[in-house]
């Protein structure tokens, strides 16, 4: 039966590819006729942005084991792929909140480039105890940021070609990882695959990111602040999408390659706070909020505040996704309209689902403040949206 080890399959975007693949009724691998008979095996260490809730709807599926391991620990990982002789790993595991890392990277270092070391060396030491042919359909494929890259100007474009220059400790571990993930395609003939994706939306992220933030906020009367003047400019992909791009890239890519997923949807963050504003007045006009008319607001619009900007801010980032779209036959199925309509409305019938994870150890305080008071939390959100 093949297996794929999903790793931080509890989280946002590795969550929604395993309800994605286990709503499908047969699994593609390469070198293989799709299977009916398949296993993914979900594992994640469950810390703050983990959460099962995420998995709840398919927890019940025979075709669905959990286990919670953290990926740096080297024994449990090696034991792991002992038990289950994975045909395929997909790597979601990652710090991913460019203020926390601001504030600690010694978690980024850990996960990031430990972890990803951890997982690279378990399957690299699975290879002498399989088949020739198991060995050549096997894939290990990393999930990476467009972070890596660096900052845009107003002009131009990422490609798989352009060279990294990470400008925050998020985006230099995720760098450290695609580098390592590379070099043991080159150097052990690993069968790797990495992909690069811009800001991820869409339901169950964690309510750190702008767009379930401003959504909560908005709801709650709260302000939503805006770092610097608004004018940063991030690509935006519906998370469905791009799990749709991975399952391709895992089925159809060329080992040793990289594939840039986005949205081609540029949106500065005001205009993204603006058109969640729009949103939001159409599903629940501002008149009918009972916390807003407490504070004298109309619009959701007059929540909009300026806050300091964060340190090392890049400016734009911007996918060229024209490999994906050739070489895989890939898509994005959602324009940014209607996947934000989609994700307003998804959090508009979650409540319970947020507070929840507000209740645990994330109230909507500001982080990423490198000369900070603590005594005095400010809730703002910044535009990395994975």
């Amino acid at each position: 039966m093949p297996t794929i080890l999903v790793t931080g399959g509890a989280g946002f975007i590795g969550s929604s590819f395993v309800r994605q693949v286990l709503a499908q009724q047969t699994l593609a691998l390469p070198g293989i006729e799709p299977q009916s008979e398949f296993r993914l095996v979900v594992l994640d260490s469950l810390t703050y942005a983990g959460n099962l809730d995420n998995l709840q709807t398919i927890a019940k599926d025979p075709r669905f084991l959990f286990e919670k391991i953290d990926i740096t620990d080297r024994r449990a990982v090696r034991d792991c792929f002992e038990r289950h002789r994975p045909s395929a790993v997909l790597n979601f595991a990652a710090e991913s909140y460019v203020d926390r890392s601001i504030d600690d990277a010694s978690a980024f270092i850990q996960t990031n480039i430990t972890g990803t070391f951890e997982l690279l060396e378990a399957a690299r030491l699975q290879a002498p105890h399989s088949s020739p042919e198991e060995q050549s359909r096997f894939r290990f494929l990393h999930v990476s940021t467009d972070e890596v890259y660096g900052s845009l100007g107003a002009t131009g474009l990422f490609t798989e070609q352009t060279p990294y220059a990470p400008n925050s400790p998020y985006a230099a571990s995720k760098a450290a990882a695609d580098h390592l993930v590379r070099a043991y395609f080159h150097t052990y003939g690993l069968p790797t695959l990495v992909t690069n994706c811009s800001n991820n939306y869409g339901p169950f992220q964690f309510p750190e990111k702008l767009i379930p933030l401003m959504i909560l906020n908005a709801l709650e009367g709260k302000d939503l602040p805006i770092y610097g003047d608004g004018s940063n400019v991030r690509d935006w992909i519906f998370v469905e999408d791009h799990c749709d791009g991975i399952s391709r890239a895992l089925t159809q890519g060329v080992p040793g390659e990289k594939y840039n997923f986005g949205g081609r949807s540029e949106r500065s963050n005001l205009q993204v706070v603006d058109a969640l504003c729009e949103v939001l007045e159409g599903e629940v006009p501002a008149a009918q909020n009972p916390h807003l008319r407490e504070r004298g607001i109309s619009r959701y619009q007059d929540l909009k505040v300026f806050v300091k900007d964060r340190p090392g801010h890049d400016w734009r980032y911007a996918i060229d996704d024209s490999k994906a779209r050739r070489d895989l036959d890939w898509t994005s199925g959602h324009d940014f309209s209607s996947g934000l309509l989609a994700t307003v409305r998804w959090y508009l019938s979650n409540i319970s689902w947020c507070r929840r994870i507000q209740e645990g150890s994330y109230q909507g305080q500001r982080l990423g403040l490198i000369s900070s008071d603590p005594s005095k939390p400010e809730a703002v959100a910044e535009g990395a949206g994975k």
